[in-house]
């Protein structure tokens, strides 16, 4: 291939990510001839690397199920939780968000797809007006044999090597320690096996989703090329009219006569980016490394609007123990009895088993008033009990302690003075917490209040699941700081999914989905998949949108 060569398709899609892939679907489905580019030497982006659920309001498997789930009742929730952060978060887009989830399921499952709903994983606020519980939906695990060598470049591979399910983390979490846990652990030991005996290599989670999204878009023709990052936009008339890429170090131009799809990825590891618009530098990021916001910054050299620049899809986090490390999310074991987190000063600031992005952002607004590092600090029940995701390899562990972001002491005394936190301080908000754990009410947060809170607790921890004294030592400390899954500002877009100027008039021929797009769930994280679900719907509507013409 010369760097003159003409090359033309119907419609190019930027990124492999789910976005990408629904968008690429969508198209393929209706005849066009898609081309699909990947700035990196491997696909899948931050997708790969998720929890593989997707939050998809009154969806085809509800409505199966007789779940009870309906139109009003979603639109209700979107207002009552995301309300309007501005024009991302248009009631014209929240309407096309849940009026299309049905069309993405339908389409996907057509093409072989085999989705499985997670029946007990509550909305993240489900006592709020249109709240439900199982609203998530997931791909089932996937043999990755069907999509022969494309496996050995698959970023899911960084994932958990085994037919997982986002479904069985809250159960697997107290395998030793719950009859239910010991139940869905012997179940996945079953289903592990068995796929072994089938002779086949099944994988879960986000693995599994964008696995099955590419078999199906490779079985469509859809033609995916790998370190091609798009560079720039080519733009007659006002239209955009394809893609300038870099293929073998050499620019090469390719035509797209239906436009441009940008789906790939947020800014989470662009650290002048992060710096400017968030203050950090990206590093606690659990964002694929590859999110370096190259295709927000090609449309906004064309006049693009962005939004929600300032915003990520905050989290607790164990920061990186090494320079090449990742920074480890936290979602089941802040959550889990015997445990609080505090400041520097030993205060508890917020409710441990809220909202990870709810506690995301209140690390860094209590972060302005109360300057210092946050710890979590566990009773040692809380290693004996429970699987910690951050703890399960003995060599992350040897090197969280030796980087002191792991430390362990007989007294909380001595802990104290090992983390840098008030001893005084920390001894009075155990001993206050210890009695919230008696009593079963945390009158300072509401920690197991609602049934979100409730999903990661400790049934058998009574009379409050959340809520388990810190008083049998070894203690351990564990730094915490506000990570993130990746950034949720981007580029501006309709409910069509069309990219917009700052005057409100559409971009002809351009579209975007996912993190690279201002998310239509505002600043907050309405419930388990609030990141793919949007992304999926979002990339279904621009490639539907594209096919039209």
């Amino acid at each position: 291939m010369t760097e003159h060569e003409d090359q033309t398709y119907d419609l190019i899609v930027a990124g492999t990510g789910v976005a990408a892939f629904a968008a690429a679907l969508a198209a393929a489905d209706a005849g066009l001839r898609v081309l699909m580019l990947e700035s990196t030497d491997r696909w899948g982006g931050s997708s790969a690397m998720s929890g593989d659920g997707l939050w998809l309001p009154n969806n085809p498997l509800m409505q199966r199920a007789g779940a009870g789930d309906s139109r009003e009742d979603a639109l209700a929730y979107l207002e009552a939780t995301v309300g309007d952060a501005g024009p991302a978060t248009s009631h014209a887009r929240k309407e096309a968000f849940v009026d299309n989830v049905a069309g993405f399921v339908a389409l996907a499952e057509r093409h072989g797809v085999t989705f499985v709903r997670a029946p007990d994983y509550p909305d993240y606020y489900p006592e709020l007006p249109g709240g439900k519980i199982g609203r998530a939906i997931e791909v089932a695990p996937f043999d990755v044999h069907r999509i022969d060598g494309w496996w050995d470049t698959a970023r899911g591979q960084d994932g958990v090597p085994a037919p997982v399910k986002t479904d069985d983390f809250w159960l697997l979490s107290r395998a030793w320690s719950t009859p239910g846990g010991l139940v869905r652990g012997a179940q996945v030991v079953g289903r592990t096996l068995g796929t072994l005996l089938r002779r086949r290599r099944s994988v879960g989670m986000g693995a599994a989703v964008t696995a099955a999204l590419l078999d199906v878009a490779l079985r469509l023709g859809v033609e995916v090329r790998l370190s091609s990052p798009v560079e720039d936009l080519l733009v007659a008339d006002g239209r955009v009219t394809g893609v300038r890429t870099s293929q073998a170090g050499a620019s090469v131009d390719v035509r797209a006569t239906r436009g441009v799809v940008l789906a790939g990825g947020g800014f989470d590891h662009n650290a002048e980016w992060r710096e400017r618009y968030q203050g950090v530098d990206g590093s606690d990021s659990s964002g694929s490394r590859g999110n370096l916001g190259t295709a927000i910054e090609v449309a906004m050299r064309i006049g693009a609007a962005v939004d929600l620049m300032d915003d990520a899809w905050w989290g607790g986090s164990i920061p990186p123990a090494t320079k090449d490390g990742s920074a480890a999310f936290l979602v089941s074991e802040r959550s889990m009895p015997y445990s609080i987190i505090v400041d520097a000063a030993g205060a508890r600031f917020a409710n441990e088993s809220e909202s990870y992005v709810d506690l995301g952002h209140h690390m860094r607004e209590h972060a302005e008033t109360v300057p210092g590092q946050s710890w979590m600090i566990t009773d040692v029940r809380h290693a004996r009990r429970y699987l910690r995701s951050y703890a399960l390899d003995p060599r992350a562990v040897k090197a969280m302690t030796e980087a002191g972001i792991m430390v362990k002491e007989p007294t909380l005394p001595a802990l104290a003075s090992r983390i840098g936190v008030d001893a005084a301080g920390l001894q009075a908000t155990v001993g206050r917490f210890n009695g919230f754990c008696r009593s079963g009410v945390d009158q300072d947060f509401g920690r197991g209040n609602s049934a979100y809170d409730r999903y990661y607790g400790d049934p058998l921890v009574r009379p409050n699941p959340n809520l388990g004294p810190i008083e049998k030592g070894p203690f351990t400390a564990v730094k915490i700081v506000p990570g993130d899954l990746g950034t949720k500002g981007g580029l501006l877009s309709d409910e069509h999914a069309r990219v917009l100027r700052e005057d409100g008039s559409v971009i002809e021929g351009l579209y975007t989905a996912g993190n690279n797009s201002a998310s239509v769930m505002g600043r907050t994280y309405p419930g388990p998949g609030s990141t793919l679900g949007p992304a999926a719907v979002f990339g279904y509507l621009a490639g539907r949108h594209a096919a039209a013409g």
